[in-house]
């Protein structure tokens, strides 16, 4: 019954619509849920339980976030539409209430007519109208509805934006330790060249080794001194972002910590079940309320194809001078019933254009819940294919290092060539490389495991 919680929702909307005001022909959400996500079992614990300031314990990215959920312009666009939407509600709800004006009117007539004496003839008033539409057909109740759906709407996609902030926000962060890391190891390599160039430079000028050895430690020197302002071009466009993202100015430096490339992520994650994926996430929930906006409009345009009922009332008093005016010798009340009688099939067109609106804004929600759930499971299992990578990544730079070391030692004793040398510290340096973007991979798919989950919003 869980998994189908939306399912029931949706269809309860539709019997209300069908019963209430006679929107008829909408037809519910064609969703079957399945049972587990990849490598997920029945637990109902899910990773996006946890508040993102417990999620990511880094302190340095507490801060970033902390700053993007504060100051970010979109979020807070995203703020100003949610008010603006709230405000509307009260709109669609005070519709239920009479309204009264006021008409205050002065008029002076001169008549000069042939052969007669000039006369002015000046007049007076002060009316009120009370006005009031009758709710006979359900039209302001769905209206009501669809800006209650349309509240609730914006509502969630603020919270979507705050989860998509969170991510990307992580997602720079990762990235740009990274790149720190990277340059890390190309100028520990760069050192260790250097060392190498002047070791050959003193055995090609020694006459211990032919000048081909010299320009091969040339070459390899000059390939990784060329690979650093390329890393550090990087990792300034990564502190721009962030820095985009907090709402600041990209001048100012972005404190950050380090990649540890030792510490291992768990194992696996709680995805909890599938139904708390529909109660979770902003993106799912708002494309819900969009449906139920939807079904609401139709409910307005049906309602609009019968006459509305508007009770007017309307007094006051008229007089020709301003002295004694509330002695007026003129009052009156006046009441009226108007609506429309016939409109050439106009309001039918308008309710099945809403019908058909209802029709595309269910395929579009069905469709973002096949899309969620793929998201899910492709999250899931990147993250644990990701961990047997680094893993592997591990390995192979273990073996490089080993590999490296031997390359060096049969060498200074003669056996190999320094060719042989050079293709062990290049596949060293790649593998060193390949485990930081590894890891740094690794990270990435947790963040938006999270995000996938509905994780960042409570």
């Amino acid at each position: 019954m869980k998994t189908r919680l939306l399912n029931i929702l949706i269809v309860a909307l539709a019997l209300a619509a069908t019963s209430c005001s006679g929107v008829k022909n909408l037809t519910k959400p064609q969703l079957d849920l399945p049972q587990e996500l990849a490598g997920n079992s029945t637990d109902s614990a899910t990773v996006a339980d946890m508040d993102w300031w417990k999620f990511y314990t880094d302190s340095a990215l507490v801060y970033i976030i902390s700053e993007t959920l504060d100051h970010n312009r979109d979020l807070m666009a995203a703020g100003a539409r949610v008010e603006q939407m709230r405000e509307l509600y009260g709109l669609s709800k005070a519709n239920f209430f009479p309204t009264l004006g006021a008409h205050v009117m002065g008029n002076q007539e001169t008549n000069d007519y042939y052969n007669e004496p000039h006369l002015t003839d000046p007049q007076y008033d002060l009316k009120a109208t009370l006005s009031w539409e009758a709710d006979l057909w359900g039209g302001l109740s769905w209206a009501r509805k669809k800006g209650g759906a349309n509240f609730m709407a914006s509502v969630e996609n603020q919270r979507a934006m705050r989860i998509t902030l969170i991510a990307e926000a992580a997602s720079a962060y990762f990235n740009l330790l990274a790149l720190d890391n990277e340059l890390s190891i190309v100028r520990r390599t760069l050192f260790t060249r250097e060392e190498n160039l002047k070791k050959a430079k003193l055995r090609f000028e020694g006459g211990l080794t032919p000048e081909t050895v010299y320009q091969q430690a040339q070459v390899e020197y000059a390939t990784t001194a060329a690979l650093i302002p390329g890393l550090e071009r990087q990792i300034e466009t990564a502190k721009n972002a962030i820095a985009l993202l907090m709402g600041r100015y990209p001048s100012e430096e972005i404190a950050r910590g380090t990649l540890s490339l030792e510490e291992p992520l768990p194992e696996t994650i709680p995805t909890g079940l599938p139904s708390t994926l529909l109660q979770r996430r902003p993106d799912l929930r708002a494309a819900e309320a969009s449906l139920r906006a939807a079904l609401a409009n139709a409910g307005v345009a049906y309602a609009d194809r019968f006459p509305k009922l508007r009770i007017t009332l309307t007094g006051g008093l008229e007089n020709n001078a301003l002295s004694h005016f509330f002695q007026s010798p003129f009052s009156y009340v006046l009441g009226s019933i108007t609506g429309t009688i016939f409109d050439f099939g106009r309001n039918k067109r308008k309710y099945k254009a809403a019908v058909a609106a209802y029709e595309e804004s269910r395929y579009k929600y069905e469709q973002c819940v096949l899309t969620a759930f793929k998201e899910v499971d492709d999250a899931v299992i990147t993250f644990k294919l990701l961990r047997e990578t680094t893993a592997r990544r591990r390995e192979l730079l273990d073996a490089a290092r080993e590999y490296t070391r031997l390359a060096y030692a049969q060498y200074n004793m003669g056996v190999i060539n320094y060719i042989d040398v050079l293709d062990a510290q290049r596949r060293y340096f790649d593998a060193q490389v390949g485990l930081s973007n590894a890891v740094r991979d690794q990270y990435l798919s947790l963040v938006n495991l999270y995000k996938c989950l509905g994780g960042g919003w409570n």
